[in-house]
């Protein structure tokens, strides 16, 4: 089985269209979504986009996604691009978000038991980075048996062992930090046991041109300068985050 891993696309529809345009997402026997698929700047558009890949795609709550159902309900979210997403779903795709799992879980051969979420298994917005002490790792994979897990949430690439267990982080499509002018993704597969992040090259800037014309979100021009056309490095964001995951 080989598996394209895509996360946090954040409602940033060209850049997803380039990831699935690729031949080896395209040849995937399954596209696992790990979740903040539509909290952006083409909500709508994105989600129809992946619910015509039909039985391919395999999907996961994320925060974002969980904001957005509440958004929806008449929750008040702090972060604007959500407040306007969660605003303009239509009701099925609020149903879709609602429904969504915290977790999947397949068997990849030669990559074992392989668990599929957010952040972290016991949480969808809890920090854990590629620098985290194996203390840590150990605190959060407590009581999982997977020889392999993959999870999104910090948009930041890589691969690791933790005390023999595979982590995977595939990065973010549609806000990646560290390399710019790509979409992050991984590919994995269970007959060879191989993990791949790959990086499809994106035009930023007519990416941002696209989702100025025709997102309609109030701060796009804005948003397009601080997460598209510009990008957070990893070391910007590895700082933040460590405090965020209590850090002195």
């Amino acid at each position: 089985m080989r598996v394209a891993v895509l996360s946090d696309v954040h409602g940033v529809l060209p850049a997803l269209e380039a990831v699935l345009a690729e031949p080896d997402v395209a040849a995937a026997d399954l596209i696992l979504l790990t979740g903040d698929v539509a909290a952006g700047p083409m909500p709508v558009e994105t989600l129809d986009v992946l619910v015509a890949l039909g039985e391919r795609a395999l999907w996961l709550s994320g925060n974002a996604d969980r904001e957005l159902v509440e958004v929806a309900g008449g929750k008040a979210c702090p972060y604007a691009i959500s407040q306007w997403a969660g605003e303009r779903l239509r009701a099925d795709q609020v149903e879709l978000l609602a429904g969504l799992p915290a977790r999947q879980t397949l068997e990849m051969g030669r990559l074992g038991t392989t668990l599929f979420v957010h952040a972290t298994p016991r949480s969808d917005e809890e920090m854990i980075l590629v620098d985290s002490s194996l203390e840590r790792w150990a605190e959060v994979l407590a009581g999982e048996t997977a020889g392999t897990v993959v999870l999104g949430n910090t948009h930041m690439p890589f691969v690791r062992l933790a005390d023999r267990v595979l982590v995977v982080n595939p990065g973010s499509v549609g806000m990646p930090y560290g390399k710019g002018g790509a979409a992050h993704w991984a590919l994995l597969d269970g007959e060879s046991g191989a993990v791949s992040l790959r990086w499809t090259p994106l035009d930023a800037a007519r990416a941002g041109e696209r989702l100025v014309a025709e997102s309609g979100f109030d701060g796009i021009e804005e948003w397009v300068g601080e997460y598209v056309t510009g990008v957070y490095s990893d070391a910007e964001a590895l700082r933040v985050f460590a405090k965020a995951e209590g850090r002195a």
